[in-house]
């Protein structure tokens, strides 16, 4: 008899996690508590641009949807700085030709959503919130669109409800769970860039765009249709914070002040800023992700993480991948699955937290260092000239699919090297093999 599995949260994991299971001929029920997108275009317009990069590909690639979905993202090569006296300064995420892509969140999962329709053993659930779920019964109870509540009976249930999920709910009442949830002191607010007249771009088009102002920042990301997405990530309290911005004279003030250059850019700046609500930024971490061969955690729903290191999309996609490499593994032996794959992302999800939290300062703060900056364009200049004994954090974290607990491991020792090439005044000589060779110890 053909194994039912239960999916709860219609978002980008869970979609793709149907599909990885649909695949292997599980019948699976998607269950999603917002109205279906693809009818309802929710998201599919202005949405927070997300960074689509090597991992998350890796994850789209086993369903055929890279090539797909890169058709309409914008290649973003580097930082773009722009200080409050207008100047631009570049900095190159990786080697020449590697990039991270501005994608529509919404696009992404409207385009998932699609390919999982097409399989007969996926069905899809829409208006449906998860209410209740006994782990030891396997049911969810949904409180259905017209108020009426259905109890859905499956083998086994896979949560990727986001950060305040109902499934990881569940298991905060069993024995020996752990669980933390922080919210960082800073929040944010989706602002908008138009599109030029003729529907060109106002900005460099392939670069994702930094106002860095110590305590705040502004990103800008592009858009196929020539306009950015821009997210204001400002304190909720405090000097420059949200709580001062109260009336348009003080955000217009504001912005004049600490962001000159982008407001001729942003005819509807106070529009969009009175308009767009002020959210907030949570850290979530638990452990266990899964109970026996019941019930597993995966996405947001185990781990949220903040927005700073462009990963947490694609770290849901590996968590997905992974899983699906565990069933290739274990077959049908859930216990084993489920047990082997929090084991190998639970520490890589902490990683990554921790390096988004840390990657916030980087963005705010130091890329207007220049120490950092110096730092920066060696750690660079070493990367291109010595590919095999050295590759940056970011490298590691965004163009492989090394662990992420490797890749924070490898920046701290990276950075040690960094630190004693500028104490010893020696840059010019990072081109000198026989000097270098004095030096890879460090990192190894």
């Amino acid at each position: 008899m053909t194994e039912k599995i239960s999916i709860i949260g219609g978002g980008l994991s869970g979609s793709l996690m149907a599909i990885y299971l649909a695949k292997r001929g599980f019948e699976v029920n998607l269950f999603e508590r917002r109205p279906d997108m693809r009818k309802n275009k929710i998201s599919a317009g202005k949405s927070i641009n997300l960074a689509l990069s090597t991992r998350g590909l890796r994850a789209l690639e086993k369903i055929g949807l890279d090539k797909d979905l890169l058709e309409d993202a914008i290649p973003m090569y580097g930082r773009m700085m722009h200080s409050i006296d207008g100047k631009l300064t570049y900095q190159p995420y990786g080697k020449d030709g590697q990039a991270i892509n501005s994608v529509s969140r919404g696009r992404m999962n409207i385009r998932l959503l699609e390919l999982a329709d097409e399989f007969k053993n996926i069905t899809l659930h829409f208006n449906t919130k998860c209410k209740a779920i006994d782990i030891e019964k396997s049911t969810a109870t949904f409180e259905m669109e017209d108020g009426s509540t259905k109890t859905i009976q499956s083998d086994r249930i896979i949560g990727t409800d986001g950060a305040f999920a109902a499934t990881r709910g569940s298991m905060q009442s069993t024995d020996r769970f752990n669980y933390s949830q922080q919210y960082l002191h800073v929040g944010y607010k989706e602002l908008s860039i138009p599109a030029a007249d003729g529907g060109g771009f106002k900005m460099e088009k392939n670069a994702l765009h930094i106002w860095p102002r110590g305590e705040y920042m502004m990103i800008a990301l592009p858009n196929n249709t020539g306009d950015y997405t821009c997210t204001l990530f400002m304190p909720f309290e405090g000097n420059n914070a949200f709580e001062k911005l109260k009336t348009k004279e003080d955000v217009t003030k504001f912005f004049n002040q600490n962001f000159p250059d982008a407001i001729p850019l942003m005819p509807t700046l106070v529009d969009d800023y009175f308009t767009n609500p002020t959210s907030s930024l949570v850290i979530v971490r638990c452990y266990p992700w899964v109970k026996e061969d019941k019930i597993a955690l995966m996405g947001d729903a185990a781990h949220a993480v903040v927005p700073f290191y462009g990963q947490g999309m694609n770290c849901s996609f590996e968590d997905a991948l992974i899983m699906d490499e565990c069933i290739e593994k274990y077959g049908t032996d859930w216990n084993k699955i489920f047990d082997e794959y929090q084991k190998e992302r639970k520490p890589n999800a902490d990683a990554i937290s921790e390096m988004a939290v840390q990657n916030f300062d980087e963005m705010a703060n130091k890329t207007a260092d220049k120490h950092f900056l110096h730092k920066k364009h060696i750690e660079h200049d070493l990367a291109e000239l010595y590919p095999d004994q050295f590759k940056s954090q970011y490298e590691l974290v965004t163009f492989s699919t090394s662990s992420y607990k490797f890749a924070q491991d490898q920046g701290k020792k990276n950075d040690v090297l960094l630190e004693k090439i500028i104490a010893d005044g020696v840059e010019e000589k990072i081109k000198d093999a026989n000097y270098m060779s004095t030096l890879w110890h460090i990192i190894q």
